[in-house]
């Protein structure tokens, strides 16, 4: 059964999937996931969803419970589309649309910025390569370790990443910008929009990091990979990130899902 947000925050659990692949390769899959409403909010406005092959962190935001009616219609809409067949951009596109209808539906939608991010990564086994692929929406983020190196898959949809990529700002500023928090893209009732997609090949030993800026915010890339080799097991993993960013002030809720490459025997 996939894994959407509990109730109340618990141990994260390690689960594994065995895939056998059209060519005779195979590879093994091993996620964990977990979300924390962290030290100064009242309310948890994040998911996150683990469904294989479908791994994702929406991070809501809006007056009242809106943010949460964001997160839980992306999330929801995406589910339905694993159940009902195969992961695709198109699909996730048309997911993406009518969560869109959910929100605006909504009573509790307000003119007050409700929307959510959106950010994650799937396996996708029907290409012509089996491959990794990232997707997002927002500043919520996914991280590539491989080997000794942590990469940032993913780019932020955000005001201050504008400023840095038209050289009016730079990386270090960035973190400290008082409208660091201002995105410039998510799903929303306000307008359409379709996640940027970046395909990344498989290899064994691969670990990804999906967080909502709850993380970002506590921990540094060096702090991130940090604990990915202080702990081999995911849950493990996700559990010391979510205590680690606590510890250093908690000032957004927190969600993390480490997914690993645990196996890949492409085919001879």
């Amino acid at each position: 059964m996939p894994e959407t947000t509990p109730a109340a925050p618990q141990r994260p659990e390690t689960r594994s999937r065995d895939v056998a692949l059209a060519d005779g390769s195979a590879l093994t899959l091993r996620w964990a996931g977990q979300t924390d409403v962290g030290r100064k909010r009242e309310n948890n406005q994040d998911r996150f969803l683990t469904a294989y092959p479908l791994f994702v962190v929406a991070d809501g935001m809006g007056g009242h419970i809106g943010g949460e009616v964001a997160s839980e219609s992306v999330v929801n809409r995406l589910d339905e589309m694993v159940r009902q067949g195969p992961v695709t951009p198109e699909g996730i596109d048309q997911a993406l649309e009518h969560a869109v209808s959910d929100i605006v539906a909504h009573p509790e939608t307000t003119d007050e910025g409700t929307g959510t991010t959106m950010t994650g990564i799937y396996l996708d086994v029907d290409a012509q390569e089996t491959s990794i692929v990232s997707m997002n929406i927002g500043d919520s983020r996914v991280y590539l370790q491989r080997g000794d190196q942590l990469m940032q898959v993913t780019t932020d949809h955000s005001l201050v990443q504008e400023l840095v990529a038209a050289g009016r700002l730079s990386e270090e500023e960035a973190e400290t910008h008082p409208y660091s928090n201002v995105i410039t893209r998510a799903v929303g009732p306000t307008e359409h929009v379709t996640p940027d997609y970046v395909r990344i090949d498989l290899q064994q030993g691969d670990r990804y990091v999906i967080c909502s800026d709850g993380l970002t915010k506590e921990l540094t890339d060096y702090g991130i990979l940090h604990f990915l080799h202080e702990h081999e097991d995911p849950a493990d993993a996700v559990e010391a990130m979510m205590a680690a960013a606590l510890d250093n002030g908690g000032r957004d809720n927190v969600s993390i899902v480490v997914v690993d490459v645990a196996s890949y025997a492409p085919a001879a």
